[in-house]
């Protein structure tokens, strides 16, 4: 019953429900998830947030995995993977509300990092993926409107360099992408620091 009501808790703050550094208020969650409470009373937490330090660490990781990512899908990926990838920029266009837009980025990276053909990278991708998600939340607040109305024509630029297997102009491309992005959440993140 933890571990489902812990992901029912995830899924709230993916979703938007709690913002990164909200309070999550044991009564209140209890009682939206329908579950009984606790018995730690009046401990509260709140969602985790990020420092600048997290940032620059989840940036440099990131970098090291997905540059690895992109020159292994060049060389190994197939055909049908390629069109994965280019299916998962596409479906960026029709997301519903920034959240979604989230989550089919997060997607778009899964299928690069899944036709690399590299069981750890992969594994690897997974052990930050939750981390990378609340990064991209950031940055929904960080950019207003802009990360919404660009980042589809940038993913769909990013899957048309895999597909046309292009190892350095892909490596710029990712790179660029990374660094708007890091750009973006430090300043955020610096800017809400006390």
């Amino acid at each position: 019953m933890a571990d489902e009501v812990a992901d029912r808790v995830r899924e709230a703050i993916y979703a938007g429900v709690y913002a990164p550094g909200a309070p999550l208020r044991e009564v209140e969650l209890a009682t939206g998830l329908r579950v009984s409470r606790g018995t730690e009373w009046h401990r509260g937490t709140t969602v985790t947030t990020l420092s600048g330090e997290d940032v620059d660490e989840l940036y440099s990781l990131r970098d090291v995995l997905e540059e690895l990512a992109v020159q292994r899908l060049i060389r190994h990926a197939t055909d049908a993977e390629l069109q994965a990838v280019r299916g998962a920029a596409d479906r960026m266009d029709g997301a519903a509300d920034k959240h979604t837009t989230v989550q089919r980025d997060l997607d778009f990276h899964d299928a690069v990092f899944a036709a690399a053909h590299h069981r750890r990278l992969e594994e690897a991708w997974r052990a930050i993926r939750s981390q990378v998600h609340l990064f991209l939340l950031i940055r929904l607040g960080a950019s207003d409107d802009e990360y919404a109305r660009h980042v589809a024509t940038e993913h769909r630029e990013l899957a048309d360099v895999l597909i046309a297997r292009d190892e350095e102009r892909a490596l710029q491309l990712f790179a660029d992408h990374r660094r708007h992005a890091a750009a973006l959440v430090a300043a955020q993140v610096s800017q809400n620091s006390p």
